[in-house]
């Protein structure tokens, strides 16, 4: 039996922008920050402006997606290291 292979952030990203709706203004993303006490900084998916190929653009700022832990749309979690 083949283990069941997971989606990674990007793909559930992009999958919110182009299979669902355009839900990607819906989403909470809970990205690691150690510069802030709770170790995290919460980001709208509204306020994501581009979707590359391993950074995504919030403003001038370029994130990358491995520091994504968690992404939550509509109450359901999409996504949790």
């Amino acid at each position: 039996m083949a283990p069941t292979m997971r989606r990674t952030a990007r793909e559930v990203l992009n999958g919110l922008r182009w299979r669902e709706p355009n839900r990607l203004s819906e989403a909470a993303i809970f990205y690691r920050d150690r510069t802030r006490p709770e170790g995290f900084q919460l980001i709208r998916g509204s306020e994501i402006q581009e979707l590359g190929r391993r950074y995504f653009i919030k403003g001038t700022i370029r994130l990358p997606y491995y520091k994504i832990d968690k992404i939550v749309c509509a109450g359901e979690t999409l996504f949790e290291r």
